[in-house]
């Protein structure tokens, strides 16, 4: 099923949350609704779950208009940070329990709580209260749950933000299988960039309430819209020159020992060794300071050393119009 928002505008009080915010998830995609903290993203997953009411504006669903339709009505499936399961129910209780709630067969309950705990390889676990099980494996419990009475559309919000970083690497890679599997539209919100570049069949980012860019995660990264975007998206190098600025990720820099066509002499001031990859910290001639990132083998041909003099220049970069040069 599709989602459409037309023109979703939300405040609380002087805060201006949504401003005008439209939007197409296509069916059957997993698309992450990007950007920081306050920027509108879990304002605009709640509305469209029926939690909070806009103040102007549309969503449909499938072309049709849920603006006004009540939660229970509108067939979504809704996913929290922090699993929201019920400490004094079982597993099997828990992810059972929109299926009671709608008087559902005990027999077809039975048989679709296996089904759902073998989907998220926790079958076996039914009789464990939520208290037993580590982080990542309430929130697949979560997810279960959620997916109980199938609904048409699937919200997470920041589901793995409670977890640890390995843990979160596991389960986003085990949520994209698990979405391949069912074909749900999903929408995930996230303000990790990296989650959702990895994850994601389409990116929608936001800030202060307003889009700012919206495509696949390829072409939003290769051509971001403006600087907020391109920096949020990953680490930038600013380099300000006369009148204008360039926007270079630390990737995008051609490091040799010797002077070549534009290149600008830069001293290294820090090496910092990532494994397969070496970070070099730079100064070049006028003082600015940028970072550039090279394959290790790569740093150790050229001798990349603190105190060293190497020649730099931008193999990619980004400009963006009326730009202020500060």
């Amino acid at each position: 099923m599709s989602i459409v928002v037309e023109n979703a505008s939300k405040s609380f009080g002087a805060l201006h949350a949504l401003k005008d915010v439209a939007l197409n998830v296509e069916r059957g995609s997993l698309t992450a609704l990007l950007g920081p903290s306050g920027c509108g993203k879990t304002t605009l997953l709640r509305s469209i779950a029926g939690f909070e009411t806009l103040d102007r504006g549309r969503i449909l669903a499938n072309g049709h208009d849920i603006t006004a339709l009540p939660i229970a009505k509108r067939g979504i499936g809704f996913v929290f940070q922090h699993y929201a399961l019920f400490p004094h129910l079982t597993v099997a209780q828990n992810v059972a329990f929109s299926l009671k709630v709608r008087n559902v067969s005990k027999e077809r309950r039975t048989s679709r709580v296996n089904e759902l705990l073998a989907l998220v390889q926790l079958d076996g676990y039914g009789a464990r209260r939520p208290h037993e099980l580590s982080g990542g494996q309430r929130q697949r419990i979560a997810l279960a749950r959620a997916l109980a009475a199938e609904p048409s559309i699937l919200l997470l919000d920041e589901p793995f933000g409670a977890l640890d970083l390995h843990v979160r690497r596991d389960l986003r890679r085990w949520l994209r299988e698990l979405h391949d599997r069912t074909g749900t539209t999903t929408l995930l919100v996230t303000h990790d960039a990296d989650e959702a570049m990895e994850i994601a069949d389409h990116l929608i980012v936001l800030r202060d309430g307003a889009v700012q860019q919206h495509g696949t995660p390829r072409s939003v990264y290769g051509q971001p819209s403006n600087a907020f975007v391109m920096h949020f998206l990953g680490d930038v190098n600013t380099v300000h020159g006369s009148g204008s600025s360039i926007h270079v990720r630390p990737g995008d820099f051609r490091l040799e020992t010797r002077p070549f066509g534009e290149a600008l002499p830069a001293r290294v001031e820090r090496v910092r060794d990532l494994g397969a990859r070496t970070q070099l910290d730079l100064v070049l001639p006028d003082l600015q300071r940028v970072t550039a990132e090279l394959a290790s083998g790569r740093a150790t041909a050229i001798s990349a050393s603190p105190g060293a003099t190497l020649y730099l220049e931008a193999i990619r970069f980004h400009s963006f119009a009326g730009e202020p040069n500060s």
